[in-house]
C-alpha cells in the first residue's frame, strides 16, 4: 500500500467516524435540543469563522502548500519560511479584524428585522476568537501536510472536535449548560485542538525557527502575489460554498430559522464528499511535488485515480441517502422537513459533481497558471450571489440549492476544459458510463425494495441490498484497479486472521 492509499485509508477511517458523531449532532442531538434559529446561527458561525480565517490567511494556505517544497532544507529552518508564515498569518488577521469591528453596526442593520437576529447582535464579536483559531489550525494543519503527516490533524478536526460538540449539546440537554455556555465550549474544543496540533507538529522535529533567509525575501514579491491570487480564489470559493447560508440569512424573513434547515442538509450531504477530503489531504501536496519536478505524467495518474474513486464511492453514498431519505427524517423528529426533499437531492449532487473534477482546481493552483482559478472563481462568486438575489425569493431553499449546483457545475467544467487544452489531461472516459448505469440500477433496487416495519431493519436491509449490488457490480466490471485491490486486500487480511 503506497503513500496515498495508505494515508488516504486512514484519513478515510475518522473521517467517516468523525462523520458518524457529525450525524448524531446534526439529525440526533441538535433537532431535539437547540432550535432552529440556534441551529441556524450555529450554522452561520461555521460558515463566517471560515471565510474570516480564509480572507484573513492572506493565502498563507496555498503559499505554503506551493512553496515549501522549493525552500526545504535538511537543517530543518526552511530558510526561515516558518518565521514568514507567522509574521504573515498574524498581520493579516490583524488587518482583516480591524475593519471586522468597524464595519458592524452596517452588518447588524441587516438582521433588524429578521427571526433570531439577537443572536447575530449578541454573539457578533465571538466570532474573532473562534476564527483566529480555525487560522492558526488551517496553518498549522498546511506546515504538517508538506511533511505528509496529515492523519493527526484529521482526528483532531474531524473526530475529537465533534466528540467536544457532542458533549456540549448534551451538557444543554441536562440543563447544566446554556447555549452561550454551549458556544463557550465550542471555543474551548477549538483551543484545544489547536494546542494538540501545535504540539504534534512542533514535536516533530521537521520545522526549526530561524530568520527569514535572502532566498526568501529576494522572492517576496511572488509570495505575496501568489498569497493574493490564492486568498482571492480560496476566499471566493468558500464563498459560493457558504453564499446560499449567507444570503438565505439576509433576504428570507424566517432568516436563522431557514439557516439550520439548509445547513443541516448542507451538512449531511458533505458526508459525500468525504472520500475527496480523504485523498486530498495526501494527493493536494504530491501533485505539488509533481508540479516542481514538472512531473505530468504523476499528476495524470492522480487526477484519474482520484476522479474515478471520488466519482464511484460518491456516487454509492448519495444512492444511500436518498433511500433511506424517510429515515433520516424520522431520526431527524422533523417530519416537516419533507417538503424540501429536492434542496436534499440537489445539494448532495453538487457534492457528487464537486468530488468528480477531481484535482481539477489544485492542479491548476499549483501550475503557473493559477490567476486561472482566481478570475474563474471570482466571477462564480458574483453569478452565485446574483442567482440567489434572483432564486430565493421565488424559491425558498430551492433557489438556493439550484444557485449552488448551477454555478458548481460551471466551475468544475471550465476547470476540465482548461486543463484539458492546456496540459492534454483529462479523467473521464467509458468507465464512468458504466458507474452511472450501476449507479441507476442501485437506486431503482433501493427504492423498490419491500417496506419493512421496523426502521432500523428497513436501514440495514435497504443499504445492505444497495451496497451489495453497487461493490458486486464495480468489482465484476473491473471499473477502478484501486477499489477492486483494496477490497482484496482487505479480504485476504481477513481470511489471514
Amino acid at each position: 500500500m503506497n503513500l496515498l492509499q495508505k494515508q488516504g485509508f486512514y484519513n478515510s477511517l475518522i473521517l467517516y467516524a468523525g462523520t458518524g458523531l457529525g450525524f448524531l449532532n446534526l439529525i440526533i442531538l441538535f433537532q431535539r435540543i437547540l432550535t432552529k434559529e440556534e441551529i441556524g446561527f450555529y450554522t452561520l458561525m461555521i460558515a463566517v469563522s471560515g471565510l474570516y480565517a480564509q480572507i484573513a490567511s492572506l493565502g498563507i494556505n496555498g503559499v505554503i502548500i506551493r512553496y515549501f517544497p522549493m525552500f526545504r532544507t535538511e537543517d530543518k529552518t526552511h530558510k526561515g519560511f516558518v518565521t514568514l508564515v507567522i509574521l504573515w498569518s498574524l498581520l493579516g488577521f490583524i488587518a482583516f479584524t480591524i475593519p471586522f469591528i468597524l464595519f458592524k453596526g452596517f452588518v447588524m442593520q441587516y438582521y433588524e428585522d429578521k427571526a433570531g437576529a439577537g443572536l447575530m447582535v449578541e454573539h457578533y464579536y465571538y466570532l474573532i476568537p473562534i476564527s483566529f483559531l480555525t487560522l492558526v489550525f488551517m496553518v498549522l494543519e498546511s506546515l504538517a501536510r508538506t511533511v505528509f503527516k496529515n492523519v493527526f490533524s484529521a482526528f483532531l478536526k474531524e473526530f475529537l472536535l465533534r466528540l467536544m460538540t457532542s458533549l456540549a449539546v448534551l451538557l444543554m440537554a441536562m440543563s447544566i449548560l446554556d447555549y452561550d455556555g454551549f458556544l463557550t465550549a465550542y471555543l474551548i474544543a477549538n483551543a484545544l485542538i489547536v494546542a494538540l496540533l501545535w504540539y504534534n507538529v512542533a514535536n516533530g522535529g521537521h520545522f526549526k525557527m530561524s530568520h527569514i533567509n535572502q532566498g526568501i525575501l529576494g522572492r517576496k514579491n511572488e509570495l505575496l502575489n501568489y498569497g493574493i491570487f490564492s486568498v482571492i480564489s480560496g476566499g471566493s470559493f468558500g464563498l459560493v460554498q457558504s453564499m446560499a447560508i449567507l444570503m438565505l440569512s439576509v433576504l428570507a424573513n424566517q432568516s436563522l430559522e431557514l439557516v439550520g434547515i439548509y445547513g443541516t442538509f448542507f451538512g449531511i450531504a458533505v458526508f459525500i464528499s468525504l472520500p475527496a477530503k480523504a485523498l486530498g489531504r495526501t494527493s493536494y501536496q504530491i501533485v505539488s511535488e509533481a508540479w516542481v519536478k514538472l512531473d505530468l505524467k504523476k499528476i495524470d495518474r492522480i487526477y484519474k485515480k482520484t476522479s474515478l474513486v471520488q466519482f464511484i464511492i460518491g456516487s454509492l453514498l448519495l444512492i444511500g441517502m436518498i433511500i433511506n431519505y424517510d429515515h433520516i427524517l424520522f431520526l431527524m423528529h422533523k417530519p416537516e422537513y419533507k417538503q424540501y426533499f429536492w434542496v436534499f437531492v440537489i445539494v448532495g449532487f453538487t457534492f457528487l459533481v464537486d468530488i468528480t473534477g477531481g484535482l481539477n482546481g489544485q492542479i491548476i493552483n499549483f501550475s503557473k497558471y493559477y490567476q486561472y482559478t482566481t478570475f474563474l472563481v471570482t466571477i462564480a462568486v458574483f453569478v452565485c450571489a446574483f442567482l440567489n438575489w434572483v432564486l430565493i425569493p421565488h424559491f425558498g431553499l430551492l433557489g438556493a440549492a439550484i444557485s449552488y449546483l448551477i454555478v458548481m457545475l460551471s466551475l468544475n467544467f471550465l476547470y476540465w476544459l482548461f486543463i484539458k487544452i492546456k496540459f492534454k489531461l483529462q479523467p473521464f472516459g467509458f468507465k464512468y458510463l458504466i458507474v452511472i448505469f450501476i449507479s441507476a440500477v442501485t437506486l431503482i433496487i433501493g427504492l423498490y425494495i419491500p417496506v419493512f416495519d421496523a426502521i432500523f431493519v428497513d436501514i440495514i436491509v435497504r443499504s445492505g441490498a444497495a451496497t451489495l449490488v453497487f461493490v458486486t457490480l464495480i468489482l465484476a466490471l473491473k471499473v477502478s484497479e484501486d477499489i477492486s485491490a483494496l477490497f482484496y486486500n482487505i479480504v485476504n487480511k481477513i481470511k489471514l486472521r
